[in-house]
């Protein structure tokens, strides 16, 4: 698992697209839905730089976010002292995380779970998260499918631009584990006028969505609902997102 040290420092230019606020409202709206007490302590398992964090903040939960690396956290912190939420941050390894009280509430979003080493790695991920939760707590993730792993990232390209960086990204699909090597190259205009050039590699994997489903129920977990990306509708043939809602028992 890759701890994006340079992909951290223009984490945020390039993600621009994400829509962080209507994030956060469509999982309170899971949470409001499924949620059995009224507890509002909640866990932004591998929260990166903070983004998603802040606006769980906002919709008044208690927030813990977790990431392994320290790069992404600095950018969290930066955020939090702007802000002046009372967010807190560590820095751990989700597959073995560890906290002082059990939460109400974990989610692990934007396909975190796919940036896990091995499907054995994301067994470990559920048993912590099953750990950690009071009976009745929610853990909610989503997870990139098989499909876009072959169809839509598969051996493709993609450029990114804007004003601060430009982004060349190529992609590596392996048939065997359904596995997406990604290789990014930043370009940064210096004072100069030269650019200067950053690197980083890391992968994804996919699993398929009845393995996932068994390991969270091997971990005590009742799976509540499959959903489409974002959506309350049901998954089918061309999802590019699953979105499991799960009830530890």
């Amino acid at each position: 698992m890759s701890k994006y040290s340079d992909f951290a420092f223009y984490y945020d230019s390039l993600t621009q697209n994400v829509e962080y606020k209507k994030r956060a409202e469509y999982f309170d709206s899971i949470i409001k839905k499924y949620q059995k007490n009224d507890g509002r302590y909640l866990v932004d398992l591998a929260c990166g730089t903070g983004s998603l964090s802040e606006e769980f903040f906002r919709l008044g939960y208690d927030v813990l976010g977790i990431d392994y690396s320290e790069e992404m956290l600095t950018a969290a912190l930066d955020k939090k002292y702007e802000s002046g939420s009372d967010i807190q941050y560590v820095c751990q390894d989700m597959t073995c995380f560890e906290l002082y009280d059990k939460a109400d509430i974990i989610v692990c979003a934007l396909d975190s779970i796919n940036h896990l080493s091995s499907a054995e790695d994301i067994r470990k991920t559920i048993e912590r998260a099953s750990l950690y939760l009071v009976p009745g707590g929610l853990f909610i993730f989503d997870a990139n499918t098989i499909y876009k792993h072959r169809e839509i990232l598969g051996n493709n390209a993609f450029i990114f631009e804007n004003e601060q960086v430009f982004c060349a990204w190529q992609n590596n699909y392996h048939t065997k584990d359904n596995r997406v090597e990604i290789f990014l190259d930043f370009f940064e205009k210096s004072d100069n006028g030269k650019y200067d050039r950053y690197s980083e590699d890391f992968s994804e994997i996919a699993i398929p969505s009845e393995e996932m489903d068994k390991f969270l129920t091997d971990c005590g977990f009742e799976i509540i609902a499959h959903f489409d990306d974002d959506t309350f509708e049901p998954v089918h043939e061309k999802t590019q997102r699953i979105i499991f809602v799960a009830q530890k028992k």
